[in-house]
């Protein structure tokens, strides 16, 4: 017989009920929102017992055991407590890829929250992650945005939607655009994993794992329809942004959709910089995602996203390299994926999920030097089909594990033609990338957590092998009519490992500490690259062999009443590192001749440290710094891009009632310990980069659940200064106003 379990859902220290709180039921797929009055409802729940978990943006959550009879409902009122600290307190899943507690794990974990997000209202979401401890982005351009993990970004960096990789076949080294594909305001909260990844997640994750998950509706006892509009003015015109979302919800089906459309003006810097021209770009987006409940144990979910980017200018190309415009026109990014999620409930076999994701990149470049009468347009288009299962089991109840198995296949297109503007003649060259290249990644893996009393174990390992096919067109031209290239074929894997402990000195206090192993196979961009990147012209090589690191690492983590903090210092040895060699002293097109191989091994090793604490009932005092020192063993001299020492430190105001207020200082050093190859960036030059300060004030006010206000002052100073290694200055003193209406 089915029964209902039911309840409310309210402040604890005020009584007030809590609408749209998080109620969700295991081992089912079940889940609802509390309507208006905080009531919620579940029915069709075979009797036995149950673990509900309910929560909501400002407060703790609360898990509950509750057990149902044949013959009676339950109905339980849960309260909940309003927090305003936030780390070690989250509930992460990036970590053993299902949901564990944050302060239990060994890794080293940041966390950027709803609340966070919905304060800040991020322009982008590498701007986002600004501030983040561990965390330092890089601006090649206004358009792009790319985070450095523990001094490490690019292809070294692994970024992934919901679980599903972004990196890609073409991805670039260094710095890069792609996580600038995503829109903020779909964005639900975003994890960041350091120095560890490779196991769960396989190639790219030698610095760490930067995992968006994007927003998902929840099933209603009551059919409801939501709906709200979004609207962000930045002063100078240089951001306009709207965004509408609508959704449904009921038992059975939920479904979310949005639409947003992005102007962003060029540019103003700080004081004596002034307006930076071009900068400015127009975005379009959307997203849908749906879900189906089949039973009480098994979840259907469908998602698309789509978003494109029209003539994002690259500004230090025009300001510094004699170019009349260089642009990125489009960029453009579509996701689309379906998921299973089952409970099974056997102790080999508890719960299952299984993956399948389509992504297409296309990235246009668009140039042309002045006083030259030939421009060029290129085109790249990567195709990524995803396909992975994951089986959780819980062999006993201080044993679980996570395995599973995947597979991604990428399929490029690259093209490049040259036009004579004053003749028209259209010339057809080789693109960037081999034309029709594939690669094809199988992975197994498995993690496990062994909990011991104090003592918190985990272990894993991961194998995977890689087919890399490219087309052997190396001259530039593209083939004659029937020709048919030949293919160099490129089959790297590898077998990597972690270990790590977490021991509870006190309850509160826990030491933890871990060795990763990690890889990066050398990907097409690696193996097939012909044309200009950055400032050298690269030619292929099909030669190289994954780059590989093993980290190790030992921290404490605190979790009081009234005070968290994390403290982690690491070390990071890399070897076979992929680098550009001058290749004897031709130059191409001006640029000097580079070629990729297997040149080094260094190391990074840093220290990083986090703390908040709270005041009163609605007081925050918070702050992170970061430092790391690379070294590149094999040059004899300092590992490139390396972020200089930097941090924030803030106090936040978070009432349980209408408004929120944070003041926040952000800074870096200097960075002056430069690689040849950051002397020789016309983006950072001989002098390194200036340490700066600035001073951000936020404020929000929400008069009922149907309207959020909310602002921010930057840069009070209107200091002028440069993020390290980036192609533009950033944002001088400026404001911003938010609003946001709800149904």
């Amino acid at each position: 017989m089915a029964q209902t379990l039911s309840g409310t859902v309210a402040d604890a220290r005020t009584g007030t009920f809590l609408p749209s709180a998080t109620v969700r039921v295991s081992p089912t797929v079940r889940g609802t929102h509390t309507d208006s009055r905080g009531r919620f409802s579940l029915s069709q729940l075979k009797p036995g017992s149950y673990q509900i978990r309910v929560s909501s943006v400002g407060y703790a959550a609360v898990e509950q055991t509750v057990t149902l009879t044949a013959r009676q409902d339950a109905v339980v009122p849960i309260l909940l407590t309003p927090v305003v600290i936030q780390l070690n307190q989250q509930t992460v899943v990036t970590n053993a890829r299902s949901e564990t507690s944050d302060f239990l794990r060994p890794e080293a974990t940041a966390v950027l929250t709803a609340r966070d997000l919905a304060e800040r209202a991020p322009r982008t979401v590498p701007e986002a992650l600004e501030g983040l401890t561990g965390v330092f982005v890089q601006k090649t351009n206004h358009g792009g945005g790319s985070p450095f993990v523990r001094g490490l970004t690019g292809q070294q960096t692994l970024l992934l939607i919901d679980g599903i990789r972004l990196n890609s076949a073409t991805f670039r080294s260094g710095p890069n655009q792609y996580l600038n594909t995503i829109d903020p305001q779909s964005v639900d909260r975003i994890e960041v994993v350091r120095s560890t990844g490779s196991v769960a997640y396989g190639s790219d994750a030698i610095g760490g794992v930067v995992n968006v998950l994007t927003r998902t509706p929840e099933f209603r006892d009551r059919p409801q329809l939501t709906g709200s509009a979004f609207g962000k003015l930045t002063t100078g015109g240089m951001e306009r942004t709207g965004r509408v979302e609508v959704g449904f919800s009921s038992q059975s089906v939920a479904v979310t959709g949005g639409l947003a459309y992005r102007k962003f003006g060029d540019l103003t810097g700080g004081r004596g910089i002034g307006r930076q021209t071009p900068t400015g770009y127009d975005q379009w987006s959307g997203d849908i995602k749906a879900r189906f409940r089949i039973g009480n144990q098994l979840r259907l979910t469908a998602a698309y996203q789509s978003l494109r980017q029209d003539s994002v200018p690259l500004f230090h190309r025009v300001k510094l390299e004699n170019f009349a415009y260089y642009q990125f026109d489009p960029q453009r990014r579509r996701l689309a994926y379906v998921r299973l999620d089952g409970h099974v409930g056997n102790r080999f076999v508890h719960d299952v999920q299984l993956t399948a994701s389509y992504q297409r990149q296309t990235e246009g470049r668009q140039s042309q030097r002045k006083n030259n009468p030939t421009a060029t347009y290129e085109r790249d288009d990567t195709h990524t089909t995803g396909l992975s299962f994951t089986a959780n089991s819980r062999f006993r109840t201080n044993w679980t594990a996570q395995s599973g198995i995947e597979f991604y296949h990428d399929f490029v297109r690259s093209e490049r033609a040259n036009v004579n503007t004053r003749t028209n003649v259209v010339t057809a060259r080789r693109g960037l990338y081999p034309d029709q290249a594939r690669m094809n990644s199988l992975a197994v893996f498995t993690l496990h957590t062994l909990t011991l009393n104090r003592l918190i174990i985990t272990a894993g390992g991961r194998y995977n092998n890689f087919r890399v096919s490219i087309p052997q067109a190396t001259n530039g031209s593209t083939a004659s009519a029937g020709q048919t290239d030949s293919r160099a074929v490129v089959q790297p894997s590898a077998v990597v490992g972690n270990a790590g402990l977490s021991f509870a000195l006190t309850p509160a206090l826990r030491v933890v500490g871990g060795i990763q192993s990690a890889f990066r196979a050398p990907n097409i961009d690696d193996l097939g690259t012909l044309g200009i990147v950055d400032f050298r012209y690269e030619t292929p090589n099909t030669r190289l062999t994954p780059e590989r690191s093993v980290n190790k690492e030992l921290g404490l983590k605190l979790k009081t009443g009234r005070v968290s903090a994390t403290l982690t210092a690491y070390h990071n040895q890399l070897n076979g590192l992929i680098g550009r060699v001058r290749v004897g002293r031709d130059s191409v097109q001006g640029y000097p001749l580079h070629q990729k191989e297997n040149i080094a091994s260094a190391f990074i090793r840093g220290l990083e440290a986090d703390a908040e604490w709270q005041v009163g009932t609605s007081g925050l005092l918070y702050g992170g710094v970061a430092y790391a020192y690379g070294q590149n063993e094999s040059g004899n001299e300092p590992l490139r891009r390396i972020p200089p020492f930097f941090g924030r430190f803030g106090a936040a105001w978070r009432p349980a009632g209408r408004f929120n207020a944070r003041a926040e200082w952000q800074f870096a050093g200097a960075q002056q310990r430069l690689a040849a190859g950051d002397i020789a960036d016309n983006r950072i030059g001989p002098g390194g980069t200036s340490g700066w300060h600035v001073i951000n004030v936020y404020g929000g006010y929400t008069p009922n659940r149907h309207l959020t206000i909310s602002a921010e002052l930057h840069n009070l100073a209107n200091a002028p200064y440069r993020t390290h290694g980036s192609g533009v200055d950033a944002m001088g003193r400026s404001a911003w106003l938010a609003l946001l209406v709800s149904l």
